[in-house]
């Protein structure tokens, strides 16, 4: 595990039964509910907790007792794919992502010198998310629904597994699309931050199925900002733009013609190579009114609220065109 996200000593304290809230303990590698009417026991594996509620999840605690694959296969990720991959050009850019990171640091950082910053779906290392990492005085806590590098903790979205008021900031980058209640996973990072905690999320608009069956959800931006409506909204708009939802639509229309592994990889190796170029609109694109309608995705950064923006409020935020 990636040293930087272990949790310390206090931030376990923070952890709490998924399935009812109550205290935790730790016996012989297990947690242990210790609400009497509830004593459900968590294994830990490799020293990762898996603080799954099996009532409310898609996912069991035995499908990481067996290392079953769920979202990401990363031991069986082929090395000469990924190098072959990596030769080819990419049709994703994140405009805004970096920029978007660096004044989360700042924020998070006048409200806590030493902050702690939960990561939603983190077990892979989210783009752009250096300045983040590059502070020794952030503590991060990194879970995920997967194995991965930076997995600290598994758990599920729906039923967060720590006490009311425990973050600094909550990050939950491409993720709400992967699960099947954005609203409750968004309630859920609402109730763990601190009063005036940061959230910050980047969810698609204009993108095909990926991650196969756990694929849910899309929105616009409007339906995303109406997602955190519970928030005070310090920025928000879009993180990647028209030329890479062309792009993935290209590409995604070439695929369409074809259903074996081969033909698939010779495909989008295909569309790399002839659709690669659109991405460099984005970067004039970006900050454009046709973009809030055609961006590939957005991005929200909020402030924890006791004021709920109405849906009248809602409608005069609209920046498009039509």
């Amino acid at each position: 595990m990636n040293s930087k996200v272990k949790f310390t000593d206090s931030t376990q304290e923070l952890l709490c039964c998924p399935v009812c809230q109550s205290k935790l303990t730790l016996e012989k590698e297990k947690f242990k509910c210790t609400n009497p009417q509830c004593e459900t026991h968590f294994p830990v594996v490799d020293g990762i907790p898996i603080l799954v509620n099996e009532s409310n999840s898609i996912f069991s605690i035995g499908d990481f007792l067996k290392y079953e694959n769920t979202t990401f296969d990363l031991k069986n990720k082929s090395k000469i794919k990924e190098f072959i991959t990596n030769l080819l050009p990419g049709i994703d850019v994140n405009v805004k992502t970096k920029e978007n990171y660096q004044n989360f640091a700042e924020v998070v950082l006048k409200l806590n010198k030493n902050p702690k910053i939960l990561i939603l779906g983190g077990s892979i290392l989210g783009k752009g998310m250096e300045p983040i990492l590059s502070v020794p005085s952030i503590e991060i806590i990194s879970s995920d629904v997967s194995f991965g590098p930076y997995t600290a903790l598994i758990c599920d979205a729906h039923d967060i597994p720590f006490e009311d008021n425990s973050f600094d900031a909550v990050i939950i980058q491409a993720v709400l699309e992967h699960v099947l209640d954005p609203t409750r996973c968004v309630s859920e990072v609402y109730r763990v931050l601190k009063k005036d905690g940061i959230v910050y999320a980047e969810t698609p608009f204009m993108q095909q199925v990926h991650m196969g069956r756990y694929d849910f959800t899309r929105f616009t931006y409007l339906g995303h900002r109406r997602l955190f409506r519970h928030f005070e909204e310090l920025n928000s708009g879009p993180a990647c733009g028209p030329g890479m939802a062309l792009a993935w639509s290209y590409q995604y229309f070439l695929l369409s013609f074809v259903n074996n592994k081969t033909g698939k990889a010779l495909v989008k190796g295909f569309a790399r190579l002839t659709s690669f170029w659109l991405k460099y609109f984005d970067y004039y694109l970006i900050d454009k009114p046709g973009a809030f309608d055609a961006a590939s995705g957005y991005y929200f950064m909020g402030k924890k609220s006791d004021r709920v923006l109405s849906d009248q409020e809602l409608l005069q935020l609209y920046k498009g065109i039509q």
